[in-house]
């Protein structure tokens, strides 16, 4: 929904779920090895390596503006009982020449147990929530919905891997015990959400703390345990699996 109605050129831009880059790679070897000896047929002979690997680029998000509610007058980002009442969020504005990211840690914005994703000296709220005042003053040139636009910016890449390794032992004709080491995302690489808080800050005023970091890791579901069994929060995990083939 656009904040303003027939202005819907605002909300032109990437959809929630829009992935740009997607690679997803598979590949097995099978280690081929033959020697007349029995010994070294069992120690060298029947292995393969398999893995699967994927990676994406990130996903796209919006940066905001700090709403402003005074005396039931204002502009917000939900419902409720004010005179002027959007339900579409107001966007931030960009500032020209800022780099939109950065991952050095920010003074006052950055805490402990977090990444910084965006530079808050990129952006900038429309409006000054402790006095109602349009960012650079009161007029039909400040006083807008934000130009930074929906899901302007995008969040991490994802990546991971799993490795699988295979031995086969021979028992006898037709009998054969195979060995399996499974490894969920085999290189222990973090993935990170997307940055909770989003809204901007305010020349000459406080940045917001935690705006624009990562404050959390996401994993895919597991072969092993999945969704139902706590697989999908899970960092490497590495499982082994013995059976009989016949």
């Amino acid at each position: 929904m656009s904040p303003l109605p027939g202005e819907l050129r605002r909300q032109y831009a990437s959809c929630d779920y829009d992935v740009r880059h997607n690679i997803s790679a598979f590949g097995v070897y099978r280690v081929s090895f033959r020697s007349s000896r029995a010994v070294l047929r069992q120690i060298f002979g029947g292995w393969s390596f398999s893995g699967t690997a994927f990676l994406h680029s990130g996903l796209p998000f919006s940066v905001l503006s700090q709403p402003y509610i005074a005396n039931g007058n204002g502009v917000f980002q939900a419902n409720g009982a004010s005179t002027i009442q959007f339900n579409a969020p107001a966007y931030a504005n960009r500032v020209p020449g800022v780099s939109i990211y950065t991952k050095n840690p920010v003074a006052g914005v950055t805490v402990a147990g977090t990444k910084q994703w965006l530079n808050p000296n990129a952006f900038v709220s429309v409006v000054d929530p402790a006095t109602g005042a349009c960012t650079g003053g009161d007029s039909p040139a400040t006083c807008q919905f934000g130009d930074s636009g929906r899901n302007s910016v995008r969040g991490p890449h994802y990546s991971n891997s799993d490795i699988y390794i295979t031995k086969t032992f021979p028992i006898r004709e037709g009998i054969t015990f195979r060995l399996d080491a499974q490894m969920f995302n085999a290189f222990n690489h973090p993935n990170f959400a997307l940055p909770s808080e989003v809204e901007a800050g305010v020349p000459g005023g406080s940045i917001p703390a935690r705006f624009g970091t990562l404050e959390s890791t996401i994993s895919p579901p597991t072969g092993l345990l999945g969704v139902g069994l706590g697989g999908d929060s899970s960092p490497r995990m590495i499982a082994f699996q013995g059976r009989i083939e016949f």
